[in-house]
This record gives structure tokens, sequence and C-alpha cells, in this order.
């Protein structure tokens, strides 16, 4: 079995005369939490959704745990996990409801409950989803890449918006997703996070992947250049400031 589990050849997306991804090559190696960054505009949405089987590319191969995206898109389909947005819920159903829908959807016999444990959501079993606060409905939303047992998931800025706690919190649990075998593409635009998760980073800026390595390899090749923070570094944060000061445990709305 091939130690990558997606591999990326040349990929090129054009809308009429802009070239929104420039003919991109990478790996992502099996069990890893990967980090695709960029401003926005990069390229890196159109990239996931592309391999999400989502969007159509103009050119270039895709493979994703050894099919080839031109020739079986379905059965990429069976085996990765993609995080919804907030409009992919139906907001008056409760928990159990939305995952007894999409059981449904991808033909899996699953019990909520062992998969509202996963995710510390027990207890909201009967709530519904627009009564839950952001932090509790990013977990949901994790929750439901791993209804079909996928050997991928796909989370599109899962933290944006949370307060420190729930923010680390949300951390733990990729990391659990990862420790299961469950590989992991992540993007964000909180460098800090990217750096705790990440096995290895793909930074792409305008369609190109302009520097690919793990977090502490791509700092330390900075250091090497002379690169210095105009402010002395110090041993701690305000996160860190404020996580100390109001404690670790997650508070739900």
């Amino acid at each position: 079995m091939s130690n990558m589990i997606i591999s990326v050849r040349n990929l090129k997306k054009n809308y009429g005369d802009f070239e929104a991804v420039k003919g991109i090559s990478f790996d992502v190696k099996r069990g890893e939490i990967f980090g695709l960054l960029g401003p926005n505009g990069a390229g890196k949405s159109t990239t996931l959704e592309i391999i999400e089987t989502l969007r159509q590319k103009t050119s270039g191969e895709v493979v994703v745990d050894g099919f080839n995206l031109d020739e079986s898109p379905n059965e990429i389909k069976k085996i990765i996990g993609v995080q919804l947005q907030t409009s992919g819920y139906y907001p008056s159903l409760n928990l159990t409801e939305l995952i007894h829908l999409f059981a449904g959807l991808y033909n899996e016999d699953i019990d909520p409950m062992v998969l509202l444990d996963s995710v510390n959501l027990r207890d909201k079993a009967k709530s519904k989803y627009k009564e839950m606060s952001g932090g509790q409905k990013q977990r949901f939303s994790i929750a439901t890449t791993l209804i079909n047992k996928p050997r991928i998931i796909f989370l599109d800025e899962p933290t944006t918006g949370l307060d420190p706690q729930a923010r680390r919190n949300l951390w733990e649990l990729i990391k659990t997703i990862r420790a299961s075998g469950t590989t992991v593409i992540i993007t964000t635009h909180y460098m800090d996070e990217a750096e705790v998760l990440c096995d290895r980073v793909a930074i792409i800026d305008s369609g190109k992947i302009i520097a690919l390595n793990s977090p502490d390899k791509l700092i330390d090749e900075l250091v090497d250049t002379g690169f210095e923070r105009p402010k002395e570094v110090k041993k701690a944060n305000l996160e860190d400031v404020f996580i100390n000061l109001t404690g670790h445990v997650l508070r739900e709305e």
C-alpha cells in the first residue's frame, strides 16, 4: 500500500482567461494532517473542491487512494468526508435526526449516540442545530464527516469565529481523528493552528505552491535567512494568558 493517499500532478483550473490554479503538484501522506494555507483567492479552496469531486478541473491528474479522479469520481466520494457549511443543515431538525438523515444518504447504519460521544455532544442529541453554540455546531459539522467512515476528511477553516477554549477543544478532536488512522486535510487562516496541528503544509499564492514542508522546517528555513522578529518573542502569548485565567475546560452555552 502506497504511503501517499493523495497525489496531485500539474493541476490547473481556468475560468475563462483567469488561471485560478496554475499547474500545482503535491502529495498527501497517509495518516497525516496536511494544511493548505494561503490568502483569500489564492486557489486553495478551488484545489480542494476539485479533489473532493465538487468542481471540474481544466487539466492535470488527481489520484485519491488509488482512484483516478477522471475514471472513478464515485469511488472517491465513498472514501472521503467533507465538512459542510452551516447552510448544509436543516436548522429545525435535532442532531439525532440529522445523523439519521445523512446516514441514510450514505446507506450507513450508525448509532447516533456513538457518533455524538466522539465529539462530546451526547447531551445535545435532542437539541436542534440552530439552538447550538458556534463551537457545538463546528464539532457536529466534523462529526458528520465521519458518518461514512472515511479514509480522508476535509475541514475548511473549522475554528473560524470560535473562542479560545472551543478552538483548542477542536484541535484535540482533530488530533484524535488523525490518531484513529484518518487522514485530515485542513485549511485555516490561523498560522498558530497550522503550526500546532499540521505535519506538513503547502502555502499557495496566486494559484501556485510557493512552499511545502513541515511547519518547523519552514520556520527554520526562514530563520536561516537571518530573519528576526522586530519584537522579542515571549514564552507565552495573550491566548495563553486567556486560557490560563479562564481555564481549559470547554464551556457550553
